[in-house]
Parts: structure tokens; sequence; C-alpha cells
């Protein structure tokens, strides 16, 4: 059984300094209006797992590696002929990450896989949808040190999508910033001179 007493670093990053830094930003009045992160949800779609169902499973077992949870496997709603594809099969896996083992996943993903992503030059600052909640594709699945290079048999990408509780796009952008989310300084501030 799990320690109780245990929190996640970036939890307590949260609650020692984030806060804080957010509450002088912004000027909140009231605790609870201060946005923080509710889930975060990994995606990896399989194309070809309608032909082959052991890459559906491969790919099941390198997300649940990844997010430390166990995965669902997500099914085909229509058929598309064209891509061979029937209602029902399986196209890929997702994972909701929530408490904890989200926190866990944050940690993993700004400190450990984004410094080992090639070419990378920050996140793209306007991948937000208007409400607050940030989306972003990893090319390889290869980045996080859970996955094995030797292991895999195909490199996969997968979508990574932070569901915040900010009201605003600027204020969930200041708070994954304050989580070490690697956002470019320069376009916060052209918007800010606009």
């Amino acid at each position: 059984m799990a320690d109780k007493s245990y929190t996640p670093r970036k939890k307590k990053q949260y609650e020692d300094e984030i806060v804080k830094a957010m509450t002088e930003k912004f000027g909140y009045t009231n605790r609870f209006a201060i946005p923080k992160i509710e889930k975060i949800t990994l995606n990896m779609g399989v194309g070809e797992g309608s032909q082959d169902k052991k890459k559906v499973t491969t790919a099941l077992e390198e997300m649940q590696l990844i997010a430390g949870q166990k995965p669902v496997i997500t099914k085909a709603k229509k058929s598309i002929a064209t891509f061979k594809l029937r209602e029902g099969m399986p196209i890929g896996v997702k994972v909701t990450l929530r408490g904890a083992q989200m926190f866990e996943f944050l940690d993993r993903l700004v400190t450990v896989a984004m410094p080992r992503i090639r070419d990378f030059r920050g996140l793209n600052p306007k991948s937000f949808d208007g409400r607050g909640n940030f989306a972003m594709g990893l090319k390889e699945q290869i980045v996080f040190p859970e996955i094995s290079y030797d292991a895999i048999d195909v490199v996969r990408g997968m979508d990574v999508i932070v569901t915040t509780s900010a009201k605003t796009d600027d204020e969930a952008r200041e708070l994954l910033r304050f989580f070490g989310f690697p956002f470019p300084v320069e376009a916060t501030e052209e918007q800010e001179a606009a």
C-alpha cells in the first residue's frame, strides 16, 4: 500500500510556490479561484491496430509504463471503408491521470521527457483551446526513460492534453510556466504589448 504521507514534488511546488506567484500576478482574492491542473489525458493512436491486434497490445503496455496506470483501448465509432476500418475495431489507447499520478507524470514530462526531445525549441504558446486547456503532441514515445529504445517495435507519437481550471488561456499559460513548461518568453511579451 502507498505511503499516505508522501506528496509528489510538483504538488508540493504548487502549494508552496505557485499559489503565491499566481495570486501576485493575477490578484486573486479567493484561494479557490486560483487555477490548478485538474487532469492530464494521454492518447496514442494505433492506426495499424485494426489489422494487427498485437500492435494495440504493445501500445497499451508502453502507455502503461509511461503513465503508471492501466490505459483503455479506444475503438472506432463508425466504419470507414477507405481505411479498412469497421465499427468497434481497436484504433488506439488512452489514459486519464488525476491526483498523485498526474503530478508524478507532470514531473517526469517537464524534467526528463521534454529535455530529451530532438530539436526542441519550446512549446507553442498558441496551443490553448480558449478555455485554459493545453494540448501538445510528442512525435516519439522514447523520450520517456521507462521505454527501452531496443524493446520498441515502432516509434509512435502521442497527445498530451492538460486540463486546467483556469478561465483564460493567459492564466493557464502562466500556471503551466510556473510548473516548468518551456513556453518561449518573447511570444507572451509581444502579446502583452499588443
